[in-house]
């Protein structure tokens, strides 16, 4: 369904299945679009000028724990059913999720979807700039789906907490990947949120988010199985994903799972959480 070969991954559909399914009444469309202020960029305001049709908008801000004291963390399953629901999709339908330059925060809800119960979801290669740049259609309507019942069942094996992420750095428990860029994981560039210190957790790979695509797209699996070994990865073994709040630590997450790795977590809080704390070890270069 998804695929032109067995070279891509199978939680990716491409733009032209897309195009060709958008009167299909299971297949549930959602803008999960976002960005740093640094991008200059409103997601809200972009889905309200144009989105696929069909799309309903994802906020991650909004669609998070505010109590958490943490960027965008996960909300709680009944939470995410509620606001999901809302929205006309249920846990059995077959979701694509999209994002603005496409492989950047559309894993994200693809990852939260997945953990909270549904089974057929997927990425869009290319992202509504790609989208856009092909000339497919786009639309300034707002749709107003009936609302629907989300049956969540959240696995909670697929997080990983502060205190288990301590565990794991301390005891070497898995592989860490972290998706920040190579600077910000060396301590050579600043954090983009204030009163965070610099560097990486002892022991942790880096693999920045931008590696794993091309133009927008997904790389193939042969490229992404050579990325991970490159990076030091074993791919027999665990591996937790991290990186500045959670979102593009999926990234990872999406082309491991992608490769038949399953044996992974993410780790919520990631550096917003690790590199906010006076009590973390933190490890400066490239190891």
């Amino acid at each position: 369904m998804t695929n032109d070969n067995n070279k891509r991954s199978a939680f990716v559909v491409s733009p032209d299945w897309l195009e060709q399914h958008l009167d299909d009444p299971k297949i549930k469309i959602v803008d999960a679009a976002w960005y740093l202020p640094a991008q200059k960029r409103d997601p809200k305001a972009e889905y309200e000028a144009a989105h696929i049709p069909g799309a309903v908008f994802f906020d991650q801000d909004a669609i998070a724990d505010q109590a958490s004291g943490l960027p965008h963390t996960l909300p709680s399953a009944e939470a995410f059913a509620e606001a999901v629901g809302a929205m006309g999709i249920g846990e059995n339908d077959t979701i694509v999720v999209y994002d603005g330059p496409g492989i950047f925060t559309a894993p994200r809800v693809w990852w939260i979807f997945r953990i909270m119960g549904a089974k057929n979801v997927f990425v869009l290669d290319g992202g509504m700039d790609g989208w856009k740049a092909e000339g497919r259609p786009t639309t300034a309507e707002i749709p107003r789906p009936a609302p629907r019942s989300f049956h969540a069942g959240f696995d909670a094996k697929a997080v990983t907490s502060f205190e288990r992420m301590k565990d794991t750095v301390e005891n070497r428990l898995a592989q860490v990947a972290d998706a920040r860029s190579a600077g910000r994981f060396r301590g050579e560039e600043p954090e983009p949120r204030a009163g965070m210190r610099s560097g990486h957790m002892p022991g942790a790979r880096s693999l920045p988010s931008g590696v794993f695509s091309e133009r927008g797209k997904l790389k193939d699996l042969d490229t992404l199985r050579q990325i991970f070994a490159n990076a030091g990865i074993d791919l027999t073994k665990p591996v937790v994903t991290t990186c500045g709040s959670g979102v593009t630590a999926a990234i990872i997450t999406l082309a491991l799972q992608s490769l038949g790795h399953t044996d992974n977590t993410l780790y919520d809080g990631s550096w917003s959480e690790w590199g906010g704390r006076p009590d973390t070890p933190v490890a400066i270069g490239r190891e």
